[in-house]
């Protein structure tokens, strides 16, 4: 029985996906935190938490698009030409916000305003954009004879629009639980006191997808509603409530500090399996799985050779970066 090199680059595209979503989730988040923080000290204090390893943690995007391409031409293909407009726009949102990082440290008073309104909406933009390229995802794309068929805004769905919408909670959720890690003080209460009604939000964000999806796509209703599978899913929705209990109790917790932003991912990774599993093995929704997508095994072989080698680099540099700037900051002495 041979390797499986399709399913090994599905899986290391999935990886690289939520590993981008989990470190750059975070790094987005705070600046879509950026209005209910209006001091430019707190400010400051915010932007250096992620300052150090912001850069790094887009790594992995580039890493996702790279493998889709090499190891899977047809969804390539098929996702950027069907989603170019809003991952356009993703993209312009993330230079936008790039550059207002590092503009931010430079600029004087005067001119501080403009970048932090930059920074804000970049991260709204690109984190919007993001969203709505999700949930077009799972309305799925008309492919006739290998070719995409549909129309260059059929993304523009409400269903897509509330992904966006639901994406934005999400990461903003990440950054609160992020700085409660990194912060202290009266920012560190800041964090705390936001913390819940974000997770209210979530919940209803999540509880809403749940219940869409299924009412819009009978396959995604008989894959989650059906027996046997019923009882092999149940876990999803109740590790969703466990989570969700223990970050409500958590994120008010003094002693707690890293509990509520394990949770938060927590729920992130069980929001993800519960909407990969709805279109599983589906590379392309709605019928073009993984394999019928995937490049020839040479290619998917040559291509896991070098990834074996950037991988393990990429993650030992992730975790050494992560490793030297960890602890609280405080805006008069930085690390600590």
């Amino acid at each position: 029985m041979g390797i499986d090199l399709s399913l090994i680059w599905f899986v290391i595209i999935v990886f690289s996906i939520l590993m981008y979503v989990v470190m750059d989730g975070f790094d987005l988040g705070i600046g879509l935190l950026y209005p209910m923080v209006p001091a430019s000290h707190d400010r400051d204090v915010m932007m250096n938490t992620v300052a150090p390893v912001w850069d790094g943690n887009e790594t992995w995007l580039v890493m996702g698009g790279a493998g889709l391409f090499g190891a899977f031409p047809l969804a390539y293909a098929v996702i950027l030409d069907a989603l170019a407009i809003p991952l356009t726009i993703m993209l312009i949102g993330l230079i936008f916000r790039g550059v207002a990082f590092e503009f931010r440290f430079k600029a004087s008073e005067s001119h501080r305003a403009f970048w932090d309104k930059s920074f804000i909406a970049g991260s709204f933009i690109a984190t919007f954009s993001q969203g709505v390229v999700l949930g077009a995802f799972l309305n799925g794309f008309p492919v006739e004879n290998r070719t995409w068929v549909g129309s260059v805004f059929d993304w523009i769905t409400p269903f897509s629009l509330f992904c966006g919408v639901g994406l934005v909670v999400a990461y903003a959720l990440l950054g609160c639980s992020w700085l409660i890690i990194k912060t202290e003080g009266p920012l560190l209460g800041t964090m705390r006191r936001l913390s819940r009604p974000l997770l209210v939000a979530l919940l209803v964000v999540i509880a809403i997808v749940s219940i869409w999806t299924p009412l819009s796509y009978p396959a995604i209703s008989e894959r989650w509603f059906t027996l046997p599978d019923l009882f092999f899913f149940l876990p999803v929705p109740v590790l969703v409530v466990l989570a969700a209990w223990g970050l409500w109790h958590t994120a008010h917790n003094p002693d707690a500090h890293y509990a509520p932003f394990i949770l938060t991912l927590a729920l992130v990774f069980i929001g993800f399996s519960g909407l990969g599993i709805s279109i599983w093995p589906n590379l392309i929704p709605p019928a073009i799985s993984f394999r019928e997508a995937a490049s020839p095994p040479q290619s998917q072989g040559f291509m896991l050779v070098g990834a074996l080698f950037i991988i393990p680099l990429i993650l030992v540099y992730t975790f050494w970066s992560y490793y030297v700037f960890r602890g609280k900051i405080k805006p008069e002495h930085g690390y600590h």
